[in-house]
């Protein structure tokens, strides 16, 4: 039961900082995220321990019983205990680990607004943000930033680590884009000649 549980606690915090990203879109929240970002760096000691408490867990389920251990009648298990809560234990703990993959597919991505027509010309600023690691965080960001007025289009990359913004400088200035992004929990880095 104890390693049950622990399985259950590695595998969602292993995928915890996935996870909270998804729900920060779909809730609205943007400040969901910031509150666990500290989880990131030790999500593959989470992701090691899942796997360590499973493989035990089977290890304990399918050694053989000698008969000499006891003499006793055979205790029944509860389903707690049975393989196939093990299995369906296994299964959720996998899902939770392998969530960064699939992610991106739960959101719908409704990035795609029409670009603003001014008489000034749209600008676009390419900015390092640190501390995405999947789709889910790259979802985050981007629904963050369209929100705010004179927004263009957005383009975030956790392989590269940077979002591209294209807006109109007359409604939002390079400011207020990179308190939205830093709103997320994510850090952004401020470099000249980034802005074209």
């Amino acid at each position: 039961m104890k390693t049950i549980l622990l399985t259950i606690l590695t595998s969602t915090s292993a995928s915890l900082c996935c996870i909270v990203p998804v729900l920060g879109v779909i809730g609205g929240s943007s400040s969901l995220l910031s509150s666990i970002a500290w989880l990131e760096p030790i999500r593959p000691f989470f992701i090691a321990a899942t796997i360590g408490i499973l493989g035990f867990a089977w290890y304990r389920a399918l050694k053989p019983k000698s008969a000499e251990e006891c003499g006793c009648e055979p205790k029944r298990k509860s389903i707690i205990e049975s393989k196939k809560f093990l299995g369906v234990v296994t299964i959720f703990s996998l899902l939770l680990l392998s969530f960064p993959t699939y992610s991106k597919y739960l959101i719908q991505d409704n990035n795609s607004r029409v670009p603003e027509v001014a008489s000034t010309v749209n600008k676009t600023i390419n900015l390092k943000v640190y501390g995405m690691t999947c789709p889910s965080c790259e979802l985050h960001v981007e629904k963050e930033v369209i929100k705010l007025p004179g927004i263009a289009t957005v383009k975030a990359s956790y392989d590269e680590s940077s979002t591209i913004v294209e807006f109109n400088p007359e409604k939002v200035d390079t400011d207020k884009i990179i308190e939205a992004i830093n709103k997320t929990g994510y850090k952004v880095e401020k470099t000249k000649g980034n802005e074209n």
